[in-house]
């Protein structure tokens, strides 16, 4: 089959999944004005690979000759991955700082799968993902449970749907039931795979699972969180006015999955290697799809500072280093990542996750003093400024053409204004600082997966050896 094109993607939106959003039923996600900013964000994945200019980038061919996107490439090498990475940072651009991650994440899933299973899990797993490269699917992943008290684990808790399990099993498949929390782009994907969100102990065999479902399927609903809700205008939310992606609470309510759709079932063992394995190949998607909201913090501090006439100035020269430097530091970690990759089962390629983590790690720590730093070189009419309805007013604009230019015109001045607003100081702005913190797993999560990959036995026997020691 041939790749889909944005028109088919929305029209495959249109199945009557049962989705809420603001308190209401939304019976087509493609009519509601909100979610539809999302619709057409994500459809940028198929605008981009129906680009001509982007084609060698973004569409591959198999040995048959069959082409299909190159999310679903198996990564076999460095170059894989770089190539990778060079995709999701340039359809990310393209998306004006946001992900479109209705292919990144889900591909993630499915190159998890194929390195831990085996045998007939193995092969379900093969043929879903045979499925969703054929028909160019958009993909969500449902991995975050809602956890209820995180001191207790999945078998202790009051209430026994806080964790996705399994109720219920015979020939067919299987019955599950509880909820997700934080699943990026479910309203707008075609399916939704659910993995663990940890490792599990025996007790908790009933919530080891693992499984495909399409997002139009009985008993699934979709609750779309409402942060950033209503209409925006261009001039003053350049970015969030285009640009959207929903979060869901997940629910299962007695929801039937066949078997071959089950990956995994019941299997304690198989849940801390999955999780572990997801985030390590999502960790690396989530570095390549920072740089350009990095690039636009460097890019609008630059601008801003010339603008404003302060280009001489030292502690802003200072600014725009610290900047650089930081931006820069990301891009070369994730580099390092995936020319310093593994393989894994079936020949699999995955970035080292000493690099992976300790780029993630550098973006998060360092995300919100960029903030700041690009806050300083801009100035107050980041939020002291004049949108839409002034600039459009005969008798208002006068006034602040006159009074707001600096080494430009007002209004252009003013927009770039209200870019950094929308990347620093406004709900889209949050929106991405609180992705910095948790997304992809926490900042501790990193600092601990980075402590467990790095060997430490080199710099240890060398410092032995300084201090006259034998080697352990």
């Amino acid at each position: 089959m041939p790749l889909r094109q944005a028109a088919e993607y929305v029209e495959a939106l249109r199945d009557n999944r049962n989705v809420f959003y603001l308190g209401k039923r939304i019976p087509d996600v493609t009519l509601e004005p909100d979610l539809r900013v999302a619709v057409d964000h994500a459809a940028l994945d198929f605008r981009f690979a129906d680009d001509p200019a982007n084609r060698d980038l973004a569409v591959v061919s198999g040995d048959d000759g069959e082409e299909y996107s190159a999310y679903y490439r198996l990564p076999r090498s460095s170059q894989d991955l770089l190539d990778r990475a060079r995709l999701i940072e340039a359809t990310t651009a393209a998306g004006g700082t946001m992900v479109t991650l209705v292919k990144e994440i889900g591909s993630d899933a499915l190159f998890a799968l194929h390195r831990v299973l085996e045998g007939e899990a193995l092969e379900r797993a093969q043929q879903f993902y045979a499925h969703c490269r054929k028909h160019d699917l958009a993909l969500a992943v449902a991995q975050s449970d809602v956890k209820g008290d995180r001191s207790l684990g999945p078998s202790d808790q009051a209430d026994p749907d806080l964790y996705v399990h399994v109720v219920d099993q015979d020939e067919s498949g299987i019955v599950v039931r509880g909820a997700k929390i934080h699943t990026s782009v479910s309203a707008n994907a075609d399916e939704l795979i659910v993995l663990p969100t940890r490792a599990m102990r025996p007790q908790d065999a009933d919530y080891a699972v693992a499984f495909a479902v399409p997002v139009a399927t009985e008993g699934l609903t979709l609750y779309v969180s409402s942060y950033s809700a209503g209409e925006r205008a261009e001039l003053e939310f350049p970015l969030s006015s285009r640009h959207k992606m929903l979060e869901t609470l997940t629910v299962f309510d007695d929801v039937f999955v066949p078997w071959e759709r089950v990956f995994v079932c019941r299997e304690p063992k198989a849940a801390g290697p999955l999780a572990l394995t997801f985030v390590e190949y999502h960790r690396f998607t989530a570095v390549s799809y920072k740089l350009p909201l990095l690039d636009a913090l460097v890019g609008a501090a630059y601008e801003i500072v010339d603008m404003n006439g302060l280009g001489g100035v030292g502690h802003i020269r200072d600014k725009l280093a610290q900047l650089v430097t930081y931006a820069e530091t990301v891009r070369a970690l994730g580099e390092a990542a995936a020319l310093r990759c593994r393989l894994g089962n079936l020949g699999l390629a995955y970035p080292e996750s000493l690099m992976t983590n300790m780029a993630k790690y550098t973006f998060a720590t360092g995300f919100h003093h960029a903030l700041e730093l690009l806050q300083e070189c801009a100035g107050g009419l980041i939020v002291t400024g004049f949108g839409d309805r002034d600039w459009e007013s005969p008798e208002t604009r006068a006034v602040l053409e006159k009074y707001l230019r600096a080494r430009v015109g007002g209004e252009e001045r003013q927009r770039m204004m209200h870019l950094i607003a929308d990347l620093t100081a406004r709900d889209f702005a949050g929106y991405h600082a609180v992705l910095a913190v948790h997304a992809e797993g926490s900042i501790e999560a990193e600092k601990l997966q980075i402590l467990r990959s790095y060997n430490s036995t080199r710099t240890t026997d060398y410092a032995r050896s300084l201090a006259r020691l034998p080697k352990r």
